[in-house]
């Protein structure tokens, strides 16, 4: 919307504006030119008229002067207004505000609208009412349509980037709002999009870029280029000048011993950094408490607040050691008076070990379960078995080290000792039962009562019977008898027999077979010098490959005898001390009758052992011919070679 104005009304118009500036001492327009200046005439028109004589004069030249002709005016009037260029910021009066558009007058002879959206706020509002003072830029002074056209818009832009080069020029900060993320790092309105790099944004790297968008940070512009509209920004330089600074004092303050407050910068598995205010000092995680700290995220999270000691002051190289457990006395200083040796106490389970577990008395203060410490009776592998942790348990002072910081904790002696009781419950020699609980190589355990074992050694199962494993004979859980051996409550140990439930055979071998008689026996094993056989009672023998019998010499028992032949031998030698019995079947045949060696030989596999058939006229001379017998002393050499094949355990 344009008004086309006559010279005449414009030119007053200019006059009470430059009036009003004057009174307010504040131009609203870019006209410079006072009334007199405009229109001389008009200064002296509202001046009384002189009654003197005199005067008479001076009022005809005024009023020549009022009758200026049209065309002085507007010359005046286009003289005002030449300082008005396009391509510059003009200040403007609001005159009317319509739907779309606002009409400003920059005193110039027509008047110019700008777009109503130029005024509204990013928020969408308008703030601005018909009579402000508002700056425009001024792109045309005549379009086709012999318009002026403004924009406020640009005005502002051109304000801000004189403003902004300002601020570059001197130094100062600037604050912007991030408004979003893109590749590199964040744009940052400051009026004008700017670029915030990622390596500028903190001291340290940020992960997270998106936690800063809509925030307002404080920056510096450290690069400005208004042609190519490039602007880039720094967080980080004010965070580093502001760094030096607090760093600076710090080090003039800090002393050792002294408490200091700091902000949990970093957290590590050996400790946490704590900012000091612009130096960081480094606090231990052995610093951090009397108690156990597994990690410092235990206790600390970052950014969290804290109040410290400092342990230690490297200023030459910067390094401040910083201790959170001496802020407090330390508790292994009375640890003697308060748990006494003997004394019964609770704690809790902070740490298992393969050797034991250690219980925390209080904060700063624990103390250590050995693993034969836990029990009278049962043998622990691991402490595992017996607690866990976080345990709360009951336990007795063994031994108080209070230089060495260690203390001796029971968990058994909160009971009594079972071992004490155990000779007045059983007696040596006495029968018990029992439940087979383990098996092992050598022997079996067996649970006498809960908690109380004893061991059956393996050549304590039988007298007779050649046994390679417990297994052969037992199994686990069998329920058993036995017999009490030894007892030995010192050493906690409790032997047990089995083959003592039954009197030894061989204490009687010499009465029941003696030398010369003939008794019945079944081969149980061969070897290459003879062959192991059982006699009644389950007393093994040897008979030696010379005393196969038969007409010819046999070298290998397996050519005349199988396990498990029922044979009949004759006593030829008794070793009851060594357990060793020498057998002969060549010694039978020579004693034995006619009727007996036929019924022998008939009851017999022929061939397998050789009967007597040729000479059975003569066994009675045979029998009783030296010569034939064999020496005691041959039995004797090769019973030795087979001392441990008769079961003699």
């Amino acid at each position: 919307m344009t008004i086309n104005k006559d010279p005449k009304d414009v030119l007053l118009s200019e006059e009470e504006k430059i009036l009003e500036q004057k009174s307010n001492q504040n131009s609203p327009n870019t006209q410079t030119i006072s009334k007199e200046e405009v229109c001389p005439s008009s200064a002296g028109s509202h001046q009384e008229t002189s009654s003197e004589p005199g005067n008479a004069l001076e009022d005809d030249q005024d009023y020549e002067e009022e009758e200026m002709d049209d065309e002085e005016l507007e010359r005046m009037y286009t003289e005002s207004l030449k300082h008005i260029e396009e391509g510059e910021v003009v200040k403007g009066t609001i005159l009317r505000i319509m739907d779309d558009e606002v009409l400003v007058d920059i005193g110039y002879k027509s008047e110019g609208t700008i777009q109503l959206r130029e005024f509204r706020t990013p928020t969408g509002e308008l703030k601005i009412k018909v009579g402000d003072i508002v700056s425009v830029f001024l792109e045309t002074m005549e379009d086709s349509d012999d318009l002026i056209v403004l924009s406020k818009e640009k005005a502002d832009k051109i304000k801000i980037w004189d403003d902004l080069i300002a601020i570059y020029d001197s130094g100062q900060t600037i604050e912007g709002r991030v408004s979003k993320r893109i590749k590199g790092g964040l744009t940052v309105d400051i009026g004008i999009a700017g670029f915030l790099p990622g390596s500028q944004i903190d001291i340290k790297p940020i992960r997270d870029l998106d936690s800063l968008i809509g925030k307002v940070l404080k920056m510096k512009i450290i690069k400005l280029n208004k042609k190519r509209g490039n602007i880039v920004l720094s967080r980080r330089s004010l965070l580093e000048e502001d760094r030096d600074k607090k760093r600076k004092v710090a080090l003039e303050t800090i002393e050792e011993g002294k408490l200091v407050k700091g902000i949990v910068k970093n957290i590590t598995e050996y400790g946490a950094f704590i900012d000091l205010g612009g130096i960081d000092g480094l606090l231990h995680v052995t610093d951090m408490s009397w108690g156990r700290v597994r990690h410092p995220s235990e206790l600390f999270v970052v950014g969290d607040e804290v109040e410290v000691m400092v342990l230690k002051f490297d200023q030459a190289n910067e390094r401040i050691s910083l201790g959170l457990k001496q802020k407090t006395p330390d508790p292994w200083e009375k640890v003697d008076e308060k748990y006494v040796v003997g004394s019964r106490v609770r704690g809790k389970v902070v740490s298992l070990t393969d050797y034991g577990a250690f219980v925390e008395l209080e904060e700063g203060v624990e103390g250590l379960i050995h693993v034969s410490e836990m029990s009278w009776t049962r043998k622990i592998r691991h402490p595992s078995r017996v607690v866990a942790i976080g345990e709360i348990v009951e336990v007795i002072v063994l031994d108080v080290d209070k230089e060495n910081k260690r203390i001796s904790l029971g968990m058994k002696q909160t009971e009594p000792n079972p071992w004490l009781i155990i000779e007045s419950k059983y007696q040596v020699g006495s029968k018990i039962a029992g439940r087979v609980r383990n098996i092992t190589d050598f022997g079996a355990f067996i649970e006498l009562e809960e908690g109380v074992d004893g061991l059956v050694h393996i050549s304590d199962i039988s007298w007779t019977q050649r046994i390679k494993h417990p297994s052969e004979v037992l199994k686990k859980g069998e329920k058993i008898d036995a017999v009490i051996l030894s007892i030995d409550t010192q050493n906690e140990r409790l032997s047990l027999g089995i083959k003592q439930l039954q009197p030894d055979p061989w204490s009687k071998v010499e009465e029941k077979y003696p030398i010369g008689s003939i008794a019945p026996c079944k081969v149980v094993r061969l070897t290459d010098t003879g062959a192991v056989a059982e006699l009644e009672g389950g007393v093994d023998g040897f008979i030696h490959v010379s005393e196969l019998g038969g007409e010819e010499s046999v070298n290998n028992p397996k050519q005349v005898l199988s396990i498990g032949d029922e044979i009949m031998v004759k006593v030829i030698r008794t070793d009851v001390e060594a357990r060793k019995i020498g057998l002969s079947i060549k010694g039978y045949e020579e004693s034995a009758t006619s009727a007996e060696l036929e019924e022998y030989r008939r009851t017999h596999k022929p061939g397998r052992i050789n009967p007597v058939v040729s000479g059975l006229e003569d066994s009675t001379a045979v029998s009783g011919s030296e010569d034939s017998a064999p020496s005691s002393s041959s039995v004797d050499a090769d019973a030795d070679k087979e001392k441990e094949e008769p079961s003699s355990v």
